[in-house]
């Protein structure tokens, strides 16, 4: 444990269920408050050092987008040399297109969603990690679908997310890449992820008092040998549209104007990578190549957009560009390690079994990892590696965890 043990451990914990919508998951606040129970008994934090964000649990705050990231840049913004950082999500991950022009690792926008819509994307998640100072360790688990990548820039050490490792496969290595969702195949196949599908759950290592809701406390040295029942973490997006046009009030949101909605909808409290692309549609017209055209706007976004561009317009002449400029200014994500529930062209499981007992499938695997190692740290490689292996015994073989960190941190114990 070293330096980490001598300094101060503080985590945030975000659980969102989607209370009432068609889209509800069933296991999120119980993977909340299982590790919420894991950080205090087994790696010695202190509750009062622990946030947490649950919509299932009104004691405590929405996890909003504005709340999530508030939360997450006290975490950082209070970090010295020493202290032990740990971020937890379990919820809906959405996959958006990269904009023409953007070089992103997966080519995709890898994003969390908050209960409000306001998506936290992978380039956030970047710029959150590039805070933390050298001798301080942040460990983001999100258990969330196409999660791998969601740290921009992040080294991937295990896992197949990246564009440039995903060009080495070949034949039938090569995972499939799901069809666009504005096609009618990508249509029919939202609608099927959407969908529960049900495995055969062979010795999962997971109990507790069955309730229909699934919000039963787990007992984790009980094993289930019954049906689970398992949907999904993953939002298509015609829905995520939908909770974006009932929580704006916007009927016209489409596919290209997720952006600007977010923009006008949230304000400051929307993505800053949102911001930024905003900022350069404001600055002129995009065309097909990326380029900007000068001139009018063609009414795409408001004069509040226009206001914020002011300055830009003479620097900004592509998307590209826009983008180029963040990310030279900010430093690789060396201080963080990103634990996926899967790669980003998968879907993480969430699980209901028979009795009435929820949980993310990564969640459930990453405490039954630890109750078998119940006195030894269990590194990251390791934990990751473990929880794929356990997966596929289970049947699960679609889903796939991986690791996104320096090669230092690989081999570093998990949290601590």
């Amino acid at each position: 444990m070293g330096q980490a043990a001598m300094g101060r451990k503080r985590a945030v914990l975000v659980g969102i269920n989607y209370v009432g919508r068609p889209d509800e998951l069933k296991g999120c606040l119980n993977d909340v408050a299982r590790m919420r129970r894991c950080l205090v008994d087994r790696f010695g934090f202190d509750g009062a050092d622990i946030r947490v964000l649950a919509d299932a649990d009104p004691s405590t705050p929405p996890p909003t987008g504005a709340n999530i990231r508030l939360e997450l840049e006290r975490l950082v913004a209070g970090a010295r040399a020493g202290d032990t950082l740990f971020f937890h999500y379990s919820g809906h991950g959405l996959q958006l297109p990269a904009e023409t022009g953007e070089d992103d690792d997966t080519g995709y926008d890898e994003c969390i969603v908050p209960c409000d819509g306001n998506l936290i994307k992978d380039q956030d998640f970047k710029e959150l990690v590039a805070k933390v100072p050298d001798g301080c360790l942040f460990t983001i688990v999100s258990d969330s679908c196409h999660s791998g990548g969601l740290i921009d820039k992040a080294k991937e050490q295990i896992g197949n997310s990246n564009k440039h490792n995903r060009s080495q496969q070949t034949g039938d290595q090569q995972e499939t890449r799901p069809p666009s969702r504005t096609s009618v195949v990508g249509i029919i196949h939202g609608v099927i992820e959407s969908l529960s599908i049900h495995l055969l759950r062979r010795g999962s290592p997971q109990s507790g008092h069955g309730q229909s809701n699934g919000s039963a406390e787990l007992d984790m040295k009980t094993e289930v040998t019954s049906h689970a029942s398992v949907k999904s973490r993953s939002l298509p997006l015609s829905a995520f549209i939908e909770m974006l046009r009932e929580n704006t009030g916007e009927d016209d949101v489409g596919v290209g104007t997720i952006r600007a909605t977010l923009f006008r909808h949230f304000g400051d409290d929307a993505s800053p990578k949102v911001r930024k692309f905003v900022e350069a549609m404001a600055a002129g017209k995009l065309r097909q190549d990326g380029k900007l055209l000068e001139g009018d706007d063609g009414g795409q976004v408001d004069t509040r957009s226009r206001a914020l561009a002011s300055g830009q317009e003479a620097r900004s002449r592509s998307v590209k560009e826009v983008y180029a400029g963040t990310a030279a200014s900010v430093p690789l994500p060396r201080n963080g390690v990103l634990i996926s529930g899967c790669q980003t062209e998968q879907t993480s499981g969430d699980a209901t079994t028979a009795e009435g007992v929820s949980y993310g499938l990564l969640s459930n695997a990453i405490q039954t990892i630890l109750a078998s190692n119940k006195h030894g740290a269990v590194t990251n490689r390791e934990l990751v590696l473990k929880a794929r292996e356990l997966l596929s015994e289970q049947g699960v073989t679609t889903q796939q965890p991986g690791l996104y960190c320096s090669d230092e941190h690989a081999s570093a114990p998990f949290i601590c």
